[in-house]
């Protein structure tokens, strides 16, 4: 019991003993330092207003270190005067664990390797009139924190004294969704710098023990998103951060570190495929190729944010292998990850691959095989016609030679013949103007997205409205060409319907197989036949030298080839082209990988139509040099006597045999009345054209060429 009450006198007495210590007076009192260090306002530099130079005592006691005496931080002083600066203020003799936290940092191993960096000052303002942190004029301040750490690194003259290379990073964040918050709705929730880079512990982004390190970046952002921390780490890729594979992405790879911006915004979304890109390039290059990425790139987002994105099928945070049951893309799953653009679609709809490969005959043998043919098929078709078309120009550049006076006075003579002869009647001059304006819409709202890589279709899908109004456009011009298709086969019909008394010999009254025949495959037909070949191939002598100019009949072999080659794309582009419109109608009976092959066919079969026309067409029609700049006929219907006898000879022969040339004569025409204007509306279609083409011609260079 003694020693119990013993014990507490020794605790009293050495608690009054450190009472005693803490209230003696300081070695130094206050008064004493502002004799000397009270502020004068005077100049500080000549031509300079004056300012206030020393300790403000009014400032100075509403500081955070108002009740603190000088040698609680100048630890060294021990008397009022003294001959030598004094070292700078110890802030470790009070706080010790800050002070500590410092020297670890990035800022504290920069100033122990001798180099400058910040110092307590740097962000809490000048000692003798420092603030608490949360108050209002305090630089360490939430809404100045942005400001005081740009003053060393953004600043570029601070940044260049300091080794620093400006970033923009400030900058950047102020814009970012964070700094909006901050700046522009006073949401004190929102971070800023030292909510993510640490306090007095900032290290290197390099330094595992860092807040912003690769390691620990989903905890400090999990510190204000709640619970998305947890979904990121049950992701496959927080999976592989926790397994330590440094290819694992992490909060910045995906949102950027200081241009944060809202997710739901259209230019996230449009930006989102490079950041997946990144580690995922051989999937960012095939889904570039689908009409969601082709969209993407050519801006769609700005008009309808409902083009899918990498994350729209896969998830956010909440990523998994598509052989997860808990996956978007799981065999339970998938179908409702699909209807939330594509409604009411079934399982068979879920079978389109999104990044299929053409190229990879192993994993798509089918979509290989279509693309291997479509490839096929074009190559084949330009070269064949490349070569044609050459032979043709060198032909005519022979004759030129010769006799270019004969050569002009020929082509003048045959456009300027007072007599003609109908060639094209008004229905079927109808059906090409259809022909033409409806081709040129569907090239112009097309191409982009074949090319949606180049400059050019980015500004051509701008002019039109963006990708929203290209696709209305290139459906009203889809079913204007199923409308002159329908016409066309109706007058066929109609025709033959008209004609069907012309099958039956007159004798008998019986329907006459020989009269079938002529009539399929006779002159007046555009269904190819053997005199098609043996046309061909007097051509070609004729092309080499070794044969007399041919004479043609009403057509002419390659005027056959156009004619079928609108058949054959009506029907692959055609279909192709309703079921990318109608992509869940069709797979109601059909798989869902059709649509892959569809897009290739559509694709390719458009490219081989476009060039086709725009080089060989333009050339055996308007540019040849017994042609140029443009033959009229499709546009008046006539032809001139003098050009039926120099180039459809046979035709006019046979017209003469048959008593038939006076039907085909024209009488009355008001072309001359109509010529401007069609010449005008033939020059357009024609420089349109062939701008296309050198647009089409430069992005496929561009492609192949490094």
């Amino acid at each position: 019991m003694k020693a119990q009450i013993v014990g507490l006198l020794l605790t009293a007495l050495a608690a009054g003993a450190a009472e005693i210590a803490i209230s003696a007076p300081p070695a130094v009192p206050n008064k004493d330092c502002l004799e000397c260090h009270e502020a004068e306002f005077k100049p500080k530099k000549r031509g300079q207003p004056p300012e206030w130079i020393g300790i403000r005592p009014e400032l100075f006691a509403k500081s955070v270190h108002g009740k603190t005496n000088c040698v609680d931080c100048h630890t060294t002083l021990k008397e009022a005067e003294h001959a030598s600066k004094l070292p700078p203020a110890q802030c470790a003799s009070c706080h010790e664990k800050a002070a500590a936290q410092f020297q670890a940092s990035i800022h504290g191993v920069t100033r122990a390797d001798g180099k400058p960096a910040a110092t307590c000052t740097t962000c809490h303002g000048d000692a003798h009139t420092m603030v608490p942190v949360k108050h209002l004029d305090s630089p360490a301040f939430k809404f100045n924190l942005l400001q005081t750490c740009a003053t060393c690194h953004e600043d570029e003259a601070a940044a260049k004294k300091l080794g620093l290379r400006p970033t923009q990073a400030i900058a950047k964040f102020r814009d970012s969704i964070h700094g909006q918050g901050l700046f522009k709705m006073g949401l004190t929730v929102s971070p800023s710098c030292n909510d993510c880079h640490g306090v007095h512990d900032i290290r290197s982004i390099k330094d595992a023990a860092a807040h912003t390190s690769k390691a620990a970046l989903a905890g400090t952002c999990g510190t204000c998103h709640v619970g998305v921390e947890k979904t990121y780490l049950a992701s496959v890729h927080g999976q592989l951060l926790l397994q330590g594979d440094p290819k694992g992405p992490v909060c910045t790879d995906c949102h950027s570190a200081h241009s944060i911006e809202r997710p739901s915004s259209a230019h996230f979304k449009a930006t989102s495929d490079r950041s997946c890109g990144k580690c995922h390039e051989d999937r960012l290059a095939n889904y570039r190729e689908t009409y969601h990425g082709k969209a993407m790139a050519l801006g769609r987002t700005n008009v309808a944010p409902d083009v899918a994105a990498c994350y729209d099928c896969h998830g956010h945070h909440d990523v998994l292998p598509h052989t997860n049951p808990e996956s978007r893309l799981a065999p339970g799953n998938i179908v409702a990850t699909c209807a939330q653009c594509h409604a009411g679609v079934n399982a068979s709809f879920t079978q389109y691959q999104p990044h299929a490969d053409p190229s990879d005959g192993k994993h798509y043998p089918a979509l290989h095989g279509v693309y291997v043919f479509m490839t096929s098929l074009l190559v084949s078709v330009f070269a064949f016609f490349g070569v044609h078309t050459l032979l043709w120009l060198v032909r005519f550049g022979l004759a030129w030679r010769r006799d270019p006076a004969a050569f002009r006075a020929a082509r003048v003579a045959a456009h300027a013949d007072a007599e003609t002869y109908r060639r094209f009647d008004p229905f079927e001059r109808f059906l090409h103007m259809l022909v033409v304006t409806s081709f040129l819409t569907l090239v112009i709202t097309g191409m982009p997205l074949k090319f949606y890589d180049t400059a050019w279709a980015r500004f051509m899908f701008d002019v039109i409205g963006g990708p929203e109004a290209a696709r209305v456009l290139h459906h009203l011009a889809a079913l204007v060409t199923f409308l002159y298709f329908g016409l066309h086969l109706w007058s066929i019909v109609a025709k033959s319907w008209r004609a069907r008394a012309a099958l039956r010999d007159p004798a008998t009254g019986r329907f006459a197989f020989g009269r079938l025949w002529g009539a399929v495959f006779g002159p007046d037909s555009m269904v190819p036949s053997l005199q098609d070949g043996r046309d061909f191939v007097a051509h070609l002598k004729w092309f080499f030298g070794r044969g007399p100019r041919p004479q043609w009949d009403r057509w002419t072999y390659w005027e056959r080839f156009d004619y079928f080659a609108v058949f054959w794309g009506v029907a692959i582009i055609g279909l192709s082209g309703l079921v990318l419109w109608f992509p869940k109608f069709f797979t109601t009976f059909l798989p869902g990988w059709l649509i892959n092959i569809a897009v290739v066919v559509h694709s390719d079969e458009a490219l081989l139509a476009a060039g086709f026309i725009f080089t060989f067409h333009f050339f055996n029609t308007h540019f040849r040099l017994d042609k140029f700049p443009m033959d009229t006929v499709i546009f008046s219907g006539h032809i001139s006597k003098t050009e039926m006898l120099h180039e459809r000879r046979r035709w006019y022969d046979r017209l003469v045999a048959s008593g038939k040339l006076e039907q085909h004569r024209v009488l009355h025409s008001d072309w001359e009345s109509r010529k401007t204007l069609y010449r005008t509306m033939g020059f357009v279609f024609l420089g349109t054209g062939l701008a296309i083409l050198a647009l089409m011609v430069y992005a496929l260079l561009t492609r192949v060429l490094p």
